[in-house]
């Protein structure tokens, strides 16, 4: 490999001939090879985004020549259209504020810009990644701002929409199966009559709390720390800087972000980071639910449940022909396992704030962004490729019913709660339904009894 020798404030650094990268990036690929985790695309795009506008207002303020504010914003617009994404190789575990993931972006953004001004690769002539890419920024302002930016995008674009689906998906269901008699079950045991319409309905409504818990977090996640900089004073960042940038990026994204009121909290802190992650851990705790109890409700096919068929979607076994598993609740509860262990991470992320910088920044956005990810996916997974396709087993459904103790408690009003137990002690131990044995002890009319066992069936 060839090399080019470029220079930062430490000193030189050979820099492979073809990167867009310079010498703090080159530092931090050699300081940090932990591991294959690098900061998703849609975090640098996010940053990118912020670095083009920051550009634009930048030149309008007269604060960077207008030539390298155009070269700037069209070396972000190719950045952001992904055409250098190899050019971002430093790892998640880094330095806690993020400063190496700026740099990187700064100089691979610098490089390409002089490129477009000059034609040949040049890491700070005449655009410099810190005074001109960089102005009126810091990364303890800037990666806060993106790590919020790009959580907000995914709730927007992806998250809320899959939630969306889900919920109609569901309550579809509830709607289809609304007549469908079955067995409810409590402690996993046998309980009283419901229909499959109700349990449907239930999972309907988990899943439209889950989105309506995202509506006020998102308005946090909207403020933005930009025009901190270093501490959250603002030092060096020019007084309109952060909202006309601010104003630029709402009008990209369509969505409603603003200056932090407290630039000190924002920085210091990211707790709104910690509180959107324990609302996706809580919609990660409803969606394991939802899928492990459609697993168990479909469980057999002959030897289980088997109150609903799920959609047949690949062979389940290597040594057992014509076994079918149910593939997409098993992977959504696996997505939910990964959400919630995310969530302990991001709140020991929370809890490294001391004075006025958070210092694991990029483990945060890393796993915030996973989770939202992730939980988008598990939601239309659930939705396009299980939950629509479920049918009933409408007699399975009905001879659970008539197999069960629990419709004892229909006598209860009847004839006694300790009576309604003698009866269902004795259907058990003699292996008959709950019907038989009172009607042989003609406890009521016939009649009467089948009203009030079966009444909603009659």
């Amino acid at each position: 490999m060839e090399y080019r020798e470029e220079t930062d404030s430490l000193g030189t650094v050979r820099v492979p001939e073809d990167a867009y990268y310079g010498p703090q990036t080159q530092r931090a690929i050699e300081n940090f090879p932990v591991s294959s985790l690098r900061l998703p695309d849609i975090f640098i795009h996010s940053l990118t985004m912020v670095k083009k506008h920051a550009a634009s207002v930048n030149q309008n303020l007269e604060l960077i020549p207008a030539g390298a504010g155009s070269a700037i914003g069209q070396a972000c617009e190719e950045i952001m259209a992904g055409k250098f994404r190899t050019q971002f190789p430093v790892d998640v575990f880094q330095t806690g504020s993020g400063t190496s993931t700026n740099m990187n972006l700064n100089e691979v953004i610098a490089c390409r810009a002089n490129e477009i001004l000059t034609g040949k690769k040049s890491g700070k002539t005449p655009v410099h990644p810190n005074d001109h890419v960089n102005c009126c920024q810091s990364s303890n302002d800037v990666i806060p701002s993106a790590i919020h930016i790009s959580a907000a995008r995914l709730v927007q674009k992806q998250l809320a929409p899959a939630l969306d689906a889900l919920f109609q998906t569901l309550d579809n269901k509830a709607e289809e199966f609304k007549n469908i008699h079955k067995i409810g079950r409590t402690h996993l045991q046998d309980a009283v009559i419901m229909t499959l319409g109700n349990e449907f309905s239930g999972y309907a409504r988990q899943v439209r709390l889950a989105a309506d818990r995202l509506e006020p977090v998102q308005k946090r996640l909207c403020v933005l720390a930009l025009g901190g900089t270093a501490v959250g004073t603002g030092l060096n960042a020019h007084k309109e800087f952060a909202g006309k940038v601010i104003d630029l990026i709402s009008g990209e994204t369509g969505l409603p972000f603003e200056e932090s009121p407290n630039h000190f909290e924002s920085q210091g802190a990211c707790d709104t980071a910690v509180e959107a992650s324990g609302i996706l851990k809580t919609i990660a705790v409803s969606l394991s639910k939802i899928a492990n109890d459609i697993r168990w409700l479909a469980s057999g096919p002959r030897c289980g449940l088997g109150e609903i068929r799920l959609p047949e979607l690949q062979p389940g076994s290597s040594i057992m022909p014509g076994k079918i598993n149910p593939v997409i609740p098993e992977s959504v509860i696996q997505i939910c396992a990964q959400v919630i262990g995310n969530d302990t991470t991001i709140s020991i992320g929370g809890l490294g704030g001391y004075f006025e910088l958070n210092t694991m920044l990029p483990l945060v956005a890393y796993n915030l962004i996973q989770s939202i990810e992730l939980l988008s996916a598990a939601a239309s997974l659930l939705a396009e490729k299980c939950i629509s396709g479920i049918t009933a087993n409408a007699d399975q459904c009905h001879h659970n019913i008539q197999n069960s103790l629990g419709i004892v408690t229909s006598l209860v009003p009847h004839i006694g709660y300790d009576r309604a137990a003698e009866i269902a002690k004795k259907a058990f131990a003699e292996g008959k339904t709950i019907e038989t044995v009172a009607r042989e002890e003609h406890i009521l009319p016939e009649k009467e009894l089948k009203t009030i066992l079966f009444g909603t069936l009659i």
